[in-house]
């Protein structure tokens, strides 16, 4: 018996990278996992390997059913009509990770004085937004059943200013999401509902490999810096998220925790 037997979850985002790891990870503990993505063959982008033709096939291979659905979730309407897709397929839904977003794109800067509109408001969109149409969508179902799990994903980018003034539109984006993880728990708490928020550090995601971040040069100078000496992966994160949706988190609610090796400290 897996902890989630029964359950079913969304991913956002969950094509590749940490969501894929995340509706992986789900799978396993027994949950039917719904992976959303704006392109569900994303993994190709960065070369990742898959161990069936798609991320859904994986999940069904580990026994569970597994339904995807290409929709973006800057849109408010492609969000709720998801939700009653979903509810169509299974007729209940137990957990959602707000997974989709990033640092995206080339913006000709990124400073707080500087950053432009365009990017700005791209970067909130894909991050803020969507997190919060996500969550508006299966509070409805999750109230009339007074039940579920929601773990939204800010960053280590959204707890420190790195004293620079640079990243500002991911940074407030990412704070952003700490912040209405807050709000949200405490309207959401007396249906049953918990939600809580993870901080991703330094992990070695497809994304961030590509982009150099496994390089030697990267890894020495990112890894003296961590306290346990060491970049993290992302099972990394999924471990934590499986605390967040299942009953060893039953008594937590409204926090965001940091998945960084000690990076981020207060």
């Amino acid at each position: 018996m897996g902890k989630l037997d029964g359950q079913v979850a969304l991913i956002t985002g969950g094509a590749r990278g940490l969501g894929r790891a995340y509706a992986l990870y789900l799978a396993r503990l027994g949950a039917n996992v719904v992976v959303n993505d704006i392109d569900l063959n994303a993994a190709k982008e960065y070369g990742e390997e898959l161990s069936a033709e798609t991320v859904m096939a994986e999940i069904e291979n580990l026994g569970c059913s597994s339904l995807g659905i290409q929709a973006d979730v800057t849109q408010r309407d492609a969000v709720f009509g998801m939700i009653d897709e979903i509810m169509d397929q299974y007729g209940r839904i137990d957990i959602l990770v707000n997974n989709a977003g990033g640092a995206l794109g080339k913006p000709k800067t990124t400073t707080a004085s500087e950053a432009e509109e365009d990017y700005y408001n791209y970067i909130m969109a894909i991050n803020l937004n969507s997190t919060i149409f996500c969550c508006q969508a299966v509070s409805v179902p999750m109230k009339e059943a007074r039940y579920g799990r929601i773990v939204n994903v800010s960053s280590q980018a959204g707890l420190w200013s790195s004293g620079s003034g640079t990243g500002m539109p991911y940074r407030v984006a990412k704070a952003g999401v700490v912040q209405y993880t807050r709000v949200l728990a405490a309207e959401l708490g007396p249906y049953g509902i918990n939600v809580n928020c993870i901080a991703p550090g330094w992990i070695l995601s497809s994304r961030a490999i590509a982009g150099g971040r496994n390089s030697p040069e990267s890894r020495d100078r990112l890894e003296a810096q961590i306290p346990l000496r060491r970049l993290g992966v992302p099972e990394d994160c999924a471990k934590v998220v499986e605390f967040l949706v299942t009953d060893l988190s039953d008594y937590v609610t409204g926090q965001c925790i940091p998945v960084c090796g000690g990076y981020v400290s207060f």
